[in-house]
C-alpha cells in the first residue's frame, strides 16, 4: 500500500498536530532573507486575514492542535485588532489556547498594544529576530533596528508577562571578527532568555547577499565557519544553555515543541500563502504570491504548489536527514515500528557509509552525528536527500485533487 502505514494511520490522532501560519509582511527585504514576503497595505492585510479563514475551513483537521507558530514576514507588523482576529482562528481550530504557541516579533515592531493583543489571544512563546548587537553588522545586513531597540523590545516582552522568549543571531557575517561574534553571545547570553538560536549565514538565491557572493565581494570561509560553530557550542553548554539541535539551544524543558514535532515527522498544517503542510498521506505548500493563494482558496484549493504523497520512504529519509540535525539522534528500532514498510535495510547501508566517513556514530540502534558530522550537517542532509525516496515514488497520476487535503 502506498503512503502512511496502517500503525501510523491508526495513531494518528494521538500524534502531535502542529498548525504554522505564515504572515507575508515586511516593512523591508534583509539582505539575507528568501522568504516570500510583502508589503502591508490595508488591502493586503485585510485579504490575507480573511484567506485564512477560508482556508482553515478547507482543512481536515488530523486532530487538536497541539503546537503553533506564526512565521514570516514579520508577524508583529499586524495591527493589535488583526493579531486578535488571527488569534480567533487558532482558538477555533485548537478548541482553545495550544500548548506552545509563538510567534514571531522583530524588535522594531514590538509594542505594548500588539503585546496583550497576543497575550490576550493565548501566544506564550516569543521569538524575537536580533541577529546581531552591534550596528555596523545590522546595517550590512539590512535589518531595520538598532541595539537599543533590542533591548526596549526584550524589556517590554519580559514586563508583558512572557516567561518563554527565543532570541535569533546570526555568525559568519561578512567582516565580523570572532571577538564581535563573542560579544553578541555575551550580551544574548546576560538577557537571559529561556531559547538561542544562532544561525551560521547562508547565502540564498535571489537575495542581495546572494549577489554580493556572486560579483565577488563577500567569500565564504568553511575553516573561520567552523571554528565559530564550536565555540558557540562550547560557550552556550557553559552559559546552561543545552544544544538540542545543530542551531538551537535551550533551558532544561525550554527546547521548542512546535519544531521538535516537526523535525519527527508529525503532522502540521500550513496556513498563508508560502505555507508548507504535511498531513492527510501528503506534503506540499501553498503557492507563494498572495493574490494567487487567494485565489486558489476561493475556489477550495490548498497545498497546490510542491506536493508529494507521503510514502514510507519519503517519510524514512527524511526521519534520517531531521533526525540526524538533533543531538538525540535518529532511533532506527522506534521508526521501524512507526513505518516498517520503509527501506530501513537501504537506510542502515547509508548510514554505515557515514560512519565510515567519520560523521555518523552508532550506540544500538541509535545514529547520531559525531563532532566533525555536526560541523558538516548540511553536507550530510545533501547526501541524503533522495536516497530513499527515489526507491519508490508515486506517479503524479495517483494524487487526489488539489483541494482534498
Amino acid at each position: 500500500m502506498i503512503g502512511p502505514d496502517t500503525e501510523q494511520a491508526k495513531g494518528a490522532a494521538a500524534e502531535p498536530l502542529g498548525l504554522y501560519v505564515h504572515v507575508p509582511f515586511c516593512a523591508s527585504t534583509c539582505d539575507f532573507c528568501a522568504f516570500y514576503q510583502i508589503e502591508p497595505t490595508a488591502g493586503a492585510v485585510g485579504s490575507f486575514l480573511e484567506g485564512v479563514e477560508r482556508e482553515a475551513g478547507l482543512v481536515e483537521w488530523p486532530g487538536p492542535v497541539a503546537t503553533v507558530f506564526w512565521g514570516g514576514g514579520t508577524p508583529g507588523l499586524l495591527a493589535p485588532r488583526d493579531l486578535a482576529r488571527l488569534g480567533e482562528v487558532v482558538r477555533s481550530r485548537a478548541g482553545g489556547a495550544p500548548a506552545e504557541w509563538t510567534v514571531e516579533l522583530a524588535p522594531a515592531s514590538v509594542t505594548a498594544a500588539r503585546l496583550a493583543a497576543l497575550r490576550e489571544a493565548g501566544v506564550n512563546r516569543i521569538s524575537m529576530g536580533v541577529q546581531s548587537f552591534q550596528p555596523a553588522r545590522l546595517e550590512a545586513l539590512g535589518r531595520r533596528h538598532t541595539r537599543e531597540q533590542v533591548y526596549r523590545a526584550y524589556e517590554r516582552i519580559r514586563g508583558a508577562g512572557f516567561a518563554n522568549v527565543n532570541l535569533d543571531l546570526m555568525f559568519a557575517l561578512p567582516g565580523q571578527p570572532p571577538e564581535e561574534w563573542e560579544s553578541d553571545l555575551a550580551e544574548a547570553v546576560a538577557l537571559a532568555p529561556e531559547h538561542l538560536s544562532t544561525y551560521c549565514l547562508t547565502f540564498e538565491e535571489d537575495t542581495a547577499l546572494w549577489a554580493r557572493l556572486s560579483a565577488g565581494k563577500v567569500k565564504l570561509d568553511p575553516e573561520r565557519e567552523a571554528r565559530l560553530y564550536e565555540a558557540t557550542w562550547d560557550r552556550l553548554g557553559e552559559a546552561g544553555y543545552a544544544q538540542y539541535e545543530i542551531a538551537n539551544f535551550a533551558r532544561p524543558g525550554r527546547a521548542c515543541r512546535h519544531n521538535l514535532t516537526t523535525w519527527a515527522m508529525h503532522a502540521w498544517v500550513g496556513l498563508g500563502p508560502a505555507a508548507a503542510s504535511q498531513h492527510g498521506g501528503w506534503r506540499g505548500a501553498n503557492v507563494a504570491d498572495l493574490a494567487q493563494w487567494r485565489a486558489g482558496v476561493d475556489r477550495g484549493e490548498r497545498m497546490t504548489a510542491d506536493r508529494r504523497q507521503l510514502t514510507p520512504a519519503l517519510l524514512a529519509e527524511d526521519a534520517l536527514i531531521f533526525g540526524l540535525r538533533g543531538n538525540a539522534g535518529v532511533d532506527l528500532d522506534a521508526w521501524r515500528r512507526r513505518s516498517p514498510e520503509a527501506p530501513w535495510a537501504e537506510a542502515e547501508l547509508r548510514l554505515a557509509a557515514l560512519a565510515t566517513d567519520g560523521l555518523v556514530e552508532r550506540a544500538g540502534a541509535r545514529y547520531r552525528l559525531t563532532p566533525r558530522g555536526r560541523l558538516l550537517a548540511d553536507g550530510v542532509g545533501a547526501e541524503l536527500v533522495g536516497s530513499l525516496s527515489e526507491l519508490s515514488s508515486p506517479s503524479s497520476a495517483s494524487r487526489p485533487p488539489a483541494g482534498a487535503a
